[in-house]
């Protein structure tokens, strides 16, 4: 007996972007562990998502530039394609009603197209550090002096080394820690990368430095700021 065809879904209608927050201890949320709570508030929220074709559908949800497990993040982006047309502001509001706090939505706007994911070009942190003044001083002068600075993190395809130094826009110590500005790029340096290029300098942390992200978005070379992904 042959197999039926699986059913063709409808061409979606609408398309959000979001902006969501990772607050205090939420901030130890994986990826994972933010999919599964994000599908959940969908369907408690019940909104009319659009879905793949195929013998399994699933709801067409797309995540980009997601933070590393551990950091607090105030610029956390998530795409969803819809099969009827709402209102942001509201669908925002039933969402964000039930995610759990410190999971918190900051912004939804309907999008004209395109990839989020090439708007994501860089990030702004803020790494709270636990160490001599100092010494943070110290290690930020050596770290920007340097041609490059090799770091190494396990990742799902092994062991992998990085120049943390060629991501790094601007790095400057400030009271209880630094600022940071990274460029994002194929082989994706991130700010705990970033943490251990220092402590190659010198950098010995008390405790775990508390990472934040700011903000990511577009890159502007001329001017150095990052733009809204959103606009």
């Amino acid at each position: 007996m042959s197999r039926q065809p699986p059913e063709q879904q409808a061409p979606p209608v609408q398309r959000l972007r979001m902006r969501y927050a990772k607050r205090g201890r939420l901030r130890f949320t994986s990826h994972r562990d933010f999919s599964r709570a994000f599908e959940r508030a969908i369907f408690r929220a019940r909104v009319p998502m659009a879905y793949s074709s195929g013998f399994n559908p699933h709801p067409r949800i797309s995540y980009a530039g997601a933070a590393p497990t551990g950091a607090a993040s105030e610029a956390e982006y998530v795409e969803i394609m819809l099969r009827e047309i709402v209102d942001p502001a509201a669908t925002m509001a039933l969402l964000d009603d039930a995610l759990p706090d410190g999971l918190d939505l900051v912004d939804v706007v309907v999008s004209e197209g395109g990839s989020l994911a090439d708007r994501l070009q860089a990030s702004s942190w803020r790494i709270d550090i636990d160490a001599p003044a100092e010494q943070i001083v110290a290690s930020v002068a050596s770290f920007l002096a340097a041609d490059e600075v090799t770091v190494e993190r396990m990742t799902k395809r092994g062991l992998r080394t990085f120049d943390a130094r060629a991501a790094v826009v601007s790095l400057v110590a400030e009271d209880g820690g630094v600022a940071l500005v990274l460029r994002h790029q194929e082989l994706a340096v991130r700010a705990d990368d970033v943490i251990n290029g220092l402590k190659s300098y010198g950098l010995e942390p008390i405790t775990v430095p508390l990472l934040t992200r700011l903000s990511q978005g577009p890159f502007d070379d001329a001017t150095g700021a990052i733009g809204d992904p959103l606009r």
